[in-house]
């Protein structure tokens, strides 16, 4: 650790107006940590103090390392909400890449505690992969998820060079019923229009959103923990498993046909790799490492997210 004082009890978060990152400050928060985020906006949590940055102008404001000991980057442009245009490809990666770059920059010019980055990343690493059984040691796919991924991890991996501790989380589909995949997936079958996407066969390596938070809060807790994991949960599903689990949760019928794979390369472009790719991770290097699943089976996840 190069001499770098443990002290995790500041954490300052990337992302933090995002899914993951409000629901992670608001458990940091209730568990007695000090938060603070950085962020192109001014804050509207009275609770958290908000830095300024802006990564398109290397812009950051140089306090916001003040008293912090782990940094949460979660920052990055919503992989699904456009095309993929190449404008929009180089705005995705840039977003994770050139903002942790910028931190970096910033804790090399600057006394500070920092000793440790825990970095999201995605499954999309793997992308589409059939029914492999995917570890952390199986190797990166080679079209644009997995490109920007790889190119994630690797900025991430440069705080390694400063002395820092280092722990990557690729996620898989986080499950919210506000917003996110679920959501979006909710909408047609709420309509009566449920169906299987493509084959339907492809896995979906799903996580409910209280198992990654915490997830995140025990790489923060456990200081001997380092390195990549997968973030999901212990037993993926295919594609027609999880439209039906969904919709009896629901209380609405599936229909007996697929929404075909050329309908939605149509409708999407290059961005129905999210749909239609097949990944199926494996988390036992997490389970090993002592962490233990709340929300293991999808029909347990689905029923208590709608409950609440």
């Amino acid at each position: 650790m190069s001499g770098r004082v443990q002290n995790n009890k500041h954490v300052l978060i990337t992302g933090g107006t995002g899914l993951i990152g409000r629901l992670v400050t608001d458990q940091l928060v209730n568990q007695g940590y000090s938060v603070s985020h950085l962020s192109r906006k001014p804050g509207n949590n009275p609770q958290i103090k908000t830095y300024s940055w802006d990564v398109s102008k290397d812009y950051i404001d140089e306090h916001c390392l003040e008293g912090v000991g782990t940094i949460l980057h979660l920052a990055g442009e919503n992989i699904a909400a456009e095309r993929w245009t190449d404008k929009r490809k180089k705005a995705i990666i840039d977003s994770r890449t050139k903002s942790i770059e910028l931190i970096y920059e910033l804790i090399k010019s600057k006394p500070n505690q920092v000793n440790t980055i825990i970095s999201a990343s995605a499954i999309g690493y793997y992308s589409d992969s059939g029914d492999e059984l995917l570890t952390e040691d199986s190797p990166p796919n080679n079209d644009f998820m997995a490109q920007c991924c790889i190119e994630w991890e690797n900025a991430v991996d440069e705080g390694k060079k400063l002395g820092l501790r280092i722990v990557k989380f690729r996620t898989g589909v986080v499950l919210n019923k506000n917003e996110g995949a679920l959501l979006e997936m909710s909408k047609p079958i709420k309509l009566g229009f449920g169906a299987p996407l493509g084959t339907g066969k492809q896995w979906i390596s799903w996580i409910h959103w209280q198992d990654a938070v915490d997830m995140y809060l025990y790489a923060i807790e456990k200081i001997n923990l380092s390195g990549v994991y997968n973030m999901a949960a212990p037993n993926p599903v295919a594609n027609r498993q999880f439209t039906r689990v969904l919709a009896k949760q629901l209380h609405r019928p599936v229909w007996p046909i697929n929404i075909p794979a050329f309908a939605l390369k149509l409708l999407m472009g290059e961005m129905s790799t999210i749909v239609l790719g097949s990944t199926r991770v494996s988390v036992q290097k997490i389970e090993r490492d002592g962490f233990t699943f709340k929300y293991p089976e999808l029909t347990d996840a689905l029923k208590d997210i709608y409950s609440q």
